[in-house]
């Protein structure tokens, strides 16, 4: 993981309905990094991604290399951020394909069936990663939910973006995608992409993430490398669970095992 920061936030706080949800975050993120963030329901895990993308007002600041967040341009944030949302919700039967050309159009194609040579390759190869190709033509509505949840994904990484927002984007898949969906942002990550990951799923986090930031009741409080962020004690005071704990050489094991 690089030392660089690309992201920087320096002192974030968010409040919603008189509310505040995010308490003073401050913390630096690299490129070429894959950083799971995790922590109990209610824990503020999504404000935190929506507001790095700059989907909501927060006071302090974000920055992506030397640009404040919200001084950016909408079109700008947008080839900045691949942001995926919880849920991949979609209302119109479009055919997959076009669902992950959406993805380049903040690139400027606009029109799915007369995409740019450099969008249709990029919309080629985020289906060809995402194994939806053979989907291409069918109305997304048609689709099963781990079907949509990929094309959701490919959509994602069709934009091409310095950095990749993802909320629980294992979610609705079965084991085997829900393994292949983290090796494709892990693969982002170490072409240089920051990923920055929303997931329930610890064994993944410590799997998968160069770095694992644990927030509850709004506040940041443990972050580094896997087996040191979500230690006993964290997994004990936050999750309020004992795990069975484990290393590899390509990673820690952790297996949420009974109630502390």
């Amino acid at each position: 993981m690089s030392d660089t920061p690309l992201i920087v936030i320096r002192d974030v706080s968010v409040s919603l309905a008189g509310r505040e949800i995010l308490h003073s975050i401050s913390l630096e993120l690299p490129a070429r990094s894959m950083v799971a963030l995790v922590g109990p329901n209610g824990a503020g895990k999504t404000t935190l991604l929506r507001t790095i993308a700059g989907l909501l007002h927060a006071s302090g600041e974000i920055r992506i290399a030397d640009d404040r967040v919200d001084q950016l341009a909408p079109v700008a944030r947008a080839r900045r951020f691949a942001y995926l949302p919880q849920g991949h919700v979609v209302y119109w039967p479009l055919p997959a394909r076009d669902i992950v050309a959406l993805g380049r159009y903040p690139h400027g194609a606009t029109d799915p069936s007369r995409l740019p040579e450099v969008d249709a390759a990029a919309v080629d190869r985020a289906m060809q990663a995402t194994s939806v190709t053979p989907l291409a033509d069918r109305p997304v509505t048609e689709l099963s939910g781990g079907e949509r949840s990929r094309v959701a994904l490919a959509r994602v990484l069709a934009v091409e973006a310095p950095v990749i927002l993802a909320d629980e984007p294992t979610a609705s898949l079965d084991p085997r995608y829900q393994i292949d969906a983290m090796k494709l942002l892990r693969a982002a990550a170490d072409q240089g992409t920051l990923v920055i990951v929303v997931t329930h799923d610890l064994g993944l986090a410590a799997r998968f993430a160069d770095h694992v930031l644990v927030l509850s009741d709004g506040r940041l409080v443990s972050q580094g490398a896997p087996a040191q962020a979500l230690s006993e004690r964290v997994l004990s005071e936050v999750f309020r669970i004992a795990a069975f704990r484990a290393e590899r050489d390509d990673g820690s094991v952790i297996v949420p095992w009974s109630a502390a």
